[in-house]
């Protein structure tokens, strides 16, 4: 009897692990099922067809790029360009367009402290919700702004809050703009001290990083002392995102980082 009851409960314990074994390979299947039919899959594997921006560039060269994104404000701005014509560095820098109309005269200066200039839409929204049609307005618009002041070409674009999508990168392409994002967030933005924002991008850095700060952060002008002169000891070199990148003959991997074809 008591071998019968065992036998009983091991059989009953047996068909519970089945069943529950069973539910866990639905579950699992429906994940990898939505996580393929969403990308996911594809773009973990690096087999996705989607459409990313440039983070960073694959290279062996120790070359990095700074980059200033450029919408509210203009308190801290000239201190950032005197730690940049102090340690002879040359950055990049996406301008809004409310923000170009505002400071026409910071357009002009930056321009010609030999920085480049990109745009950074026009308006500051989620362009990933847009339209094409509204996507290429205010790509041109907020491009034009800027030309007609340096009477320079705009090539780049850093669309708002790092968010894309297909759409947004491919009518960016027809316009003629490559779609940057960056691989290292200084987080200036959140009023970190100097030395948080230097350390935070000096740990963050490799071979073709870009580095994404902000114009008027309250302790970015104090941070790059510390960063240009710590990366400049450690065999760095700086250019402006133009300049890095690969314009043809690349692909990219799954995180974004160009390789050469």
């Amino acid at each position: 009897m008591f071998y019968h009851r065992g036998t009983t409960l091991a059989y009953v314990l047996k068909i519970k692990g089945v069943i529950i074994c069973f539910f866990i390979a639905v579950v699992i299947t429906a994940l990898s099922l939505s996580a393929y039919y969403s990308g996911a899959y594809a773009v973990y594997f690096g087999a996705t067809t989607r459409k990313l921006p440039i983070y960073a560039v694959g290279t062996e060269e120790k070359v990095v790029a700074l980059s200033f994104d450029c919408a509210w404000g203009t308190e801290h701005t000239d201190d950032i360009l005197s730690a940049l014509e102090r340690e002879d560095v040359s950055a990049t820098w996406f301008m809004v367009e409310f923000w170009t109309e505002k400071y026409p005269e910071y357009v002009k200066k930056i321009d010609e402290a030999g920085h480049e200039i990109g745009t950074h839409s026009a308006t500051h929204s989620y362009m990933s919700r847009l339209t094409e049609e509204e996507i290429s307005a205010e790509l041109r618009s907020s491009s034009q702004a800027i030309e007609d002041i340096t009477g320079k070409p705009v090539e780049l674009f850093r669309p708002p809050y790092g968010d894309y999508n297909d759409l947004l990168i491919t009518t960016a392409e027809a316009e003629g703009l490559f779609t940057i994002q960056w691989d290292v967030d200084s987080l200036d933005w959140k009023d970190l001290s100097a030395n948080d924002i230097a350390m935070l991008v000096i740990n963050a850095v490799q071979p073709g990083s870009i580095i994404l700060m902000h114009n008027n952060g309250l302790h970015t002008a104090e941070s790059l002392p510390v960063i240009i002169s710590t990366l400049k000891n450690r065999g760095y070199t700086f250019k402006p995102i133009g300049q890095m990148i690969y314009r043809d003959g690349y692909t990219l991997d799954s995180d974004g980082r160009q390789q050469l074809t």
